[in-house]
């Protein structure tokens, strides 16, 4: 009586899993990073959409949008 072959997974298998594990956490990074920059885009927004006639409120506003314009530069 011949013994029939068990039928064993391709080698790379395992691989696969692993990088379907690894698409995921890259999608939830880019998920974050992406949620991240449309915040920073309406901080942007808001902060542009404010006016004031005040020299010292002025400039925290300009203070404040370089350094939320260099936190967007950096994402990219």
């Amino acid at each position: 009586m011949a013994h029939a072959a068990i039928p064993q997974p391709p080698a790379n298998s395992e691989s696969e899993f692993v990088s379907e594990d690894q698409r995921r956490a890259a999608d939830q990074v880019r998920t974050v990073k992406e949620r991240q920059k449309q915040a920073l885009n309406l901080q942007r927004e808001n902060i542009l959409s404010q006016r004031t006639s005040n020299p010292a409120r002025r400039s925290a506003l300009e203070a404040a949008l370089a350094q939320i314009e260099a936190q967007i530069e950096a994402m990219n």
